[in-house]
């Protein structure tokens, strides 16, 4: 049994060799194929993880309610400009919400300070973000030398600050940045500490926080009060805002939906005067993005599984052709005493070999090009093997399916006109045209036949 398996395969790869640019024009279908399925789906996996993670370092657990500048209208934009416009959320707010939701783990209250960061000639224009010590966890951040806000540094309001990897490597290109000073102003802030890198925004649409400084939220208070004075060309505007965020970490995802509705009711988000509040939930969102992400790989696995029926009617199309030029050989093995089993295993092995060879290709040329794109662009692909084994099973499954019908065209031939088939092809041609060079075609035709 393994001899004569043996026998059918190497019988296949001779016939495939005997027209070797037919045989790999044929493979090139499923390689490319199977190369579009895997790159395509790393590509589309690599953007689904990256805005996952994003979504998942706010929190799963977490809600957010974020000051949002309201719509101009003719009151606020007709005001004294001495006024200031005052919105947003409020430290009454902060306390309202961890009277009424008692079961949060954590409730932080976020204030959001633009100014110009200077040490020596160095200096970057970012964010100073007071925040209590709980925001460590609640962000899931993580320090990388030096130490984190104390509750003694909330109730000193002591001019210390922690720098983001990317504000420490600006302001301090050389030297270590623990124990050094930077000035936001006319303000000096001791820096007793450096984040390790996380390539997050501190909110919807902000700085990322890899180059904000972190002081104690008191601090921020103290020292840059809660207006905030923008001058322009020939005018100034006042804003007061006392919280740019809160965050509300609960115990469990079960909590997320029900405290949510109850937070927007606290805040009467959807009802205020001033449209001046937006509520953020992590949670939706991510199940929002992995729906999205479902529907974008099922998109793109449908376009490249076309390519591969592609590729599969291109080999039953060659197969159909190598049927029909390979008919007496048929003929004289069924003769010999092949059966249709026979045949059929001898056309179903070429199919094999041909679509294995292009998927093991495809699957090649398909770890290749996700690498390349990493390495051009710098986006993220990510190639997971479960994608790789189902396209080189689809591959093979689609080449030995669509080699069904001419392997069984092929065994269910009549032996005795399939031996008289090329005899008779080459008999008629004289007798139907009667001309010379008809005739000669015959003769040489005959000739080819004896020898």
């Amino acid at each position: 049994m393994i001899q004569e398996g043996v026998r059918t395969l190497r019988m296949g790869v001779k016939s495939l060799l005997l027209h070797k640019l037919r045989s790999c024009l044929t493979a090139l279908g499923l390689l490319f194929g199977v190369a579009s399925v895997i790159a395509m789906l790393a590509v589309g996996e690599g953007a689904n993880y990256e805005a996952l993670e994003r979504i998942r370092s706010m929190g799963s657990t977490n809600l957010m309610v974020r000051t949002q500048r309201p719509p101009a209208t003719s009151e606020s934009s007709s005001g004294s400009e001495h006024q200031a416009l005052t919105y947003g959320l409020k430290y009454e707010d902060a306390d309202r919400i961890e009277a009424l939701i008692p079961s949060a783990k954590h409730i932080v209250s976020i204030r959001e300070t633009p100014v110009n960061m200077r040490r020596r000639i160095n200096w970057l224009s970012s964010i100073v973000l007071g925040v209590p010590p709980e925001y460590l966890d609640v962000m899931h951040l993580e320090l990388h030398e030096g130490r984190w806000l104390t509750d003694v540094d909330i109730t000193k309001h002591t001019n210390v600050g922690i720098l983001g990897a990317t504000a420490a490597r600006k302001l301090f290109p050389i030297d270590t940045p623990l124990g050094q000073n930077v000035s936001t102003g006319k303000y000096q802030f001791t820096v007793v500490g450096v984040l390790r890198e996380v390539g997050r925004e501190a909110g919807p649409g902000g700085t990322p926080l890899d180059q904000c400084m972190f002081v104690p939220i008191t601090t921020s208070r103290a020292r840059f009060g809660d207006t905030t004075r923008r001058k322009s060309t020939g005018s100034e505007e006042l804003t007061r805002v006392e919280l740019s965020e809160i965050k509300v970490e609960l115990p469990s995802i079960d909590d997320v939906i029900s405290k949510s509705e109850l937070l927007g009711e606290i805040l009467h988000i959807g009802k205020r005067e001033q449209d001046d509040v937006t509520m953020i939930v992590p949670l939706e969102l991510l199940r929002q993005e992995e729906a999205t992400a479902r529907i974008f790989s099922i998109v793109l696995a449908s376009i490249a599984v076309i390519s591969l029926l592609v590729g599969g009617i291109g080999i039953m199309n060659v197969m159909l052709a190598t049927v029909t030029e390979r008919t007496r050989e048929i003929g004289i093995r069924r003769a010999l005493g092949a059966t249709r089993r026979h045949i059929i295993e001898q056309f179903l092995v070429e199919t094999a070999v041909l679509s294995g060879a292009g998927g093991m290709l495809g699957v090649g040329l398909g770890l290749l090009i996700p690498w390349f794109v990493t390495l051009l662009t710098g986006t993220l692909t990510v190639v997971r093997p479960e994608h790789v084994a189902l396209a080189f099973i689809v591959s093979v499954t689609v080449g030995l399916g669509f080699g069904v019908y001419p392997a069984w065209r092929a065994a269910n031939m009549d032996p005795v006109e399939a031996l008289l088939n090329r005899h008779r092809s080459i008999a008629v041609a004289p007798a139907v045209y009667n001309a010379p060079h008809f005739h000669a075609v015959g003769i040489i035709g005959s000739w080819i036949e004896i020898g």
